[in-house]
């Protein structure tokens, strides 16, 4: 679906999110902007400028205290592992009109989802929220991912005033709709939630629980995790209102106008760090589920000029049948995300100023800015690849500051069934599993970590897993010769070979197979994602795309997820051999690998054969001349 209509970030943000403070002074209100703070700031006492700015360095870890405590809550109070062990969530704290002021990562992609989602809560009721509100959400092309993310938010009043807002998304492994299998439109996908009050003035509305519980399939399990949101939204509510009431409402306000400041400068002085220029790179996805083996291309184009970087999303695919597609919210906090590694990933906390200096351009209709009716179940998967094309492009102006490509990928395996021990129905996941991360100029990549999408996700434990499912886990290690061979070696990916103790159905939906984690300056590229199944002893690795979609599972079967390396940096025969001596007794290359690929060779007890080394490396250069 093609369209001229653009989705774009604003290229300044207002620094006051509040409603106009009837009671404020000239001076108080004078405090808008960087030109007019410093003007005023001049004019006060010593003092007076140290004290600002002790009480917004209070304020700044304040806020983080505050988003802090409400992820700790909603963990210690959640029903289902994906949030209380995986940490898929976010919570977060927002201005008046829905910036952010700091989140509690979880994950990443939902930088811009949150705000977004209070945005539009505040475009459909106006005025019409007031204390003791609660709004609720699930809406996927409001938030950018999928039906599984209920987003709660509370208005936060203070002296009658709204300033400010308190939020939380999270994923509930069960919303209804289809189990496993490819999904085509939105409406087989689960129960949609529109923009709603769940509460008004501390009232419950009763008949959206109830119409929530009769679409699901272990309601007891969903309103638990419902309730543990509200827990974390009211912490977020309850501790900034403490904030406010012990220092002021005009003070952290101005204070939080003041950290946003900063981090726009921050930022803006990196980006000026960086060559003017317009940088482009291409990636693909394998396929959408549906048309297998129809690569689905990803191009982006960044153009940086001064201290602006404008992330041109224009290259990537149109919304796709499958269920890989994300709503706009996601193709913004693909550049969002992107932008902040590149020019300010240590400020803390993640806040809007830090975005002022950015621009993405998406156009509506593309995989990561669906319109309805587009399948959105796996959400997840083409964001990560677009975060890794930007990197890419970004290499040549930054050769020493990014990163080569990663296995990008969740690599979960979803499995579903009746429990041979109660004989109710579960519904689980295994995963997020880790992978390989790109090596950089100086050093190698990571190993088994998370993908880039997922931020501060964990895997489920295994002890757990084997404890609530039918489930044996054979074998989790590294995937020797994973990572892409270089002068730094890519990360390694890993392997889960896990066996159904009794019958159960199993899905995996990865992707990046065929397009390799890349390597940047000469490295290899790491290997790519895979899954196989085994059934009554015979395994069958036919799947070309390495998606399994809804494969029955007796006992003693077994499926395996391989997650990919990362890709390597510089040419391989400029590693060191005590390197690559050292990998091979970590486990981590073959001795076959340290031959054929890095030119070294080792003794029969593991040390590096210098003088034979020498000779065969001095051979193959000659021989490339």
């Amino acid at each position: 679906m093609k369209t001229t209509k653009k989705i774009q970030t604003q290229k300044t943000t207002p620094r006051r999110q509040t409603t106009p403070l009837s009671k404020s002074s000239p001076a108080q209100r004078s405090l808008t902007s960087s030109t007019t703070r410093k003007v005023s700031l001049a004019k006060n006492s010593k003092k007076a400028l140290k004290g600002d700015a002790v009480l917004t360095e209070i304020v700044r870890n304040g806020v983080l205290a505050v988003t802090e405590e409400m992820k700790i809550n909603l963990m210690r109070t959640a029903y289902n592992m994906i949030i209380y062990e995986a940490l898929d969530f976010t919570v977060g704290l927002y201005t008046a009109t829905g910036e952010t002021v700091s989140i509690g990562l979880g994950l990443p992609s939902f930088i811009r989802g949150m705000s977004n989602t209070i945005k539009a809560k505040i475009n459909h009721f106006g005025s019409n929220v007031g204390p003791g509100d609660i709004l609720v959400t699930n809406d996927a092309y409001i938030t950018g991912s999928h039906l599984h993310h209920f987003t709660f938010s509370i208005p936060i009043f203070f002296e009658g005033e709204l300033c400010g807002w308190s939020c939380c998304m999270a994923h509930w492994p069960d919303v209804g709709g289809v189990l496993g299998g490819v999904t085509t439109d939105i409406y087989s996908e689960g129960i949609q939630i529109p923009i709603l009050k769940y509460q008004t003035a501390g009232v419950v509305n009763q008949d959206l629980i109830d119409i929530i519980f009769n679409n699901v399939r272990i309601p007891e399990r969903a309103m638990g995790d419902l309730r543990a949101q509200i827990i974390a939204v009211t912490t977020g509510e309850k501790r900034f209102l403490e904030l406010l009431q012990r220092y002021g409402r005009q003070n952290v306000l101005t204070s939080i106008d003041r950290i946003m400041d900063i981090s726009e400068a921050k930022a803006r002085a990196q980006t000026r760090s960086i060559p003017d220029g317009t940088y482009e790179a291409e990636s693909f996805m394998d396929d959408d589920g549906v048309e297998i083996g129809k690569r689905i291309p990803i191009k982006v184009r960044v153009i940086k000029k001064g201290d602006h970087m404008t992330i041109d999303l224009s290259g990537v695919s149109p919304q796709v049948r499958g269920f890989y597609n994300s709503g706009p919210s996601t193709g913004i906090s693909c550049a969002q995300v992107a932008y902040k590694c590149l020019t300010s990933a240590l400020d803390y906390p993640i806040n809007e100023g830090s975005f002022r200096s950015l621009e993405t351009i998406v156009p509506e209709g593309t995989v990561v800015s669906a319109v309805k009716p587009a399948a959105m179940r796996w959400w997840m998967t083409y964001p990560m690849t677009v975060i890794d094309t930007v990197f890419k492009a970004m290499h040549q102006a930054m050769p020493d500051q990014v990163i080569a490509g990663h296995h990008a990928d969740l690599g979960l395996g979803m499995i579903n069934g009746i429990s041979p021990k109660d004989g109710r129905f579960f519904l689980g996941s295994v995963g997020p599993s880790g992978g390989g991360w790109g090596a950089k100029s100086s050093e190698d990549g990571m190993s088994a970590t998370v993908c880039m999408n997922d931020g501060d996700t964990h895997n489920n434990p295994i002890e757990q897993m084997e404890a609530k499912y039918p489930l044996l886990f054979v074998k989790h290690g590294l995937r020797q010769d994973s990572g892409g061979a270089g002068r730094y070696r890519g990360g390694l990916g890993t392997e889960q070979v896990v066996m159904a103790r009794s019958s159960l159905n199993f899905n995996a939906q990865v992707d990046r197979m065929h397009c390799q984690p890349w390597g940047l300056a000469g490295g290899q590229s790491g290997l790519g994602n895979q899954v196989t199944i085994r059934l009554g002893g015979v395994v069958q690795d036919q799947f070309p795309n390495a998606k399994v979609l809804m494969k029955r599972l007796n006992a003693g079967d077994t499926f395996t997820l391989l997650t990919g390396g990362g890709g390597g940096f510089g040419p391989p025969e400029q590693r060191s051999p005590q390197q690559v001596a050292h990998d091979v007794r970590q486990g981590y290359i073959s001795a076959i690998a340290a031959q054929d690929t890095y030119q070294v060779i080792l003794s029969n007890t593991g040390e590096v054969d210098t003088a034979r080394t020498q000779a065969l490396r001095a051979q193959m250069k000659a021989n490339a001349r």
